[in-house]
């Protein structure tokens, strides 16, 4: 019982951190976050598992500063019910070095493949911002895509947008498998809601894969000189559009 008061009492500097990143600045229950000393995950716990690549070796050297363990959630310190899929969720943070360009989807992959857990990543990076530098902070996730029953599994990592650093995640649902469906919708579409998640996924997909479309043609458009050319490449923007106004509609 001590044990538990100590740790439900841990503040936000004892929790660990990944930036100024924690359980804590996340919102997410005390009993989860993970402790300063505990949360330091070194990179060859990841590698040493599996063989990787060269490029994938890189990457992790060049472009991660820093993995670190911030929230643990299971039924035990959540009050949720056990998953039948899922046995915990855990929250990671991937510092970036000033060489990565983007969200690690491959070191990400690679971390995640390596569990059963649901695993949020918030990645955390330091950007320029009005003649200074400010944090900032985006949820990833690996996640089968959506697809037929019955068929092996493909894994996709989708990740959410960046933003400042103090974005919070809710714990949502019932059971730890209603949880880690939760945070998946926070950290793709933005919202806890889980009801069709699957198909909201499938749409939001659509139409990301749609508005790039549009936008490539539109400068296809702007650039060909060519009649014919232009003719063909507006009519197929005309019918991205409508694609896209569709789905928005939906």
């Amino acid at each position: 019982m001590a044990g538990r008061e100590r740790r439900s009492m841990m503040t936000g500097a004892q929790a660990a951190h990944c930036g100024s990143v924690s359980a804590i600045s996340l919102g997410l229950p005390v009993s989860t976050a993970i402790p300063e000393a505990k949360g330091t995950l070194p990179k060859a716990l990841f590698v040493g598992k599996a063989p990787i690549s060269g490029k994938l070796k890189q990457r992790l050297v060049n472009e991660i500063e820093s993995i670190t363990m911030l929230a643990l959630a299971r039924s035990a310190n959540t009050g949720l019910a056990d998953g039948k899929l899922i046995p915990e969720v855990l929250v990671i943070g991937l510092k970036l070095t000033a060489k990565a360009t983007g969200i690690p989807n491959e070191v990400i992959d690679l971390i995640a493949g390596q569990r059963k857990s649901g695993i949020v990543f918030v990645c955390v990076r330091d950007v320029p911002f009005e003649g200074s530098t400010r944090e900032e902070c985006a949820f990833a996730v690996r996640r089968a895509i959506p697809g037929r029953a019955g068929h092996t599994p493909i894994y996709q990592v989708y990740a959410g947008d960046w933003q400042p650093a103090g974005a919070q995640l809710e714990l949502a649902g019932s059971t730890i498998d209603e949880l880690w469906a939760s945070l998946c919708s926070q950290t793709i579409l933005g919202t806890p809601e889980v009801e069709n998640l699957d198909a909201r996924i499938i749409r939001h997909t659509e139409i990301a894969r749609l508005e790039s479309e549009v936008d490539k043609l539109t400068r296809d458009h702007q650039r060909v000189k060519n009649p014919a050319q232009r003719n063909e490449i507006y009519a197929k923007l005309h019918k991205a559009k409508a694609q896209l106004a569709k789905l928005r509609e939906a």
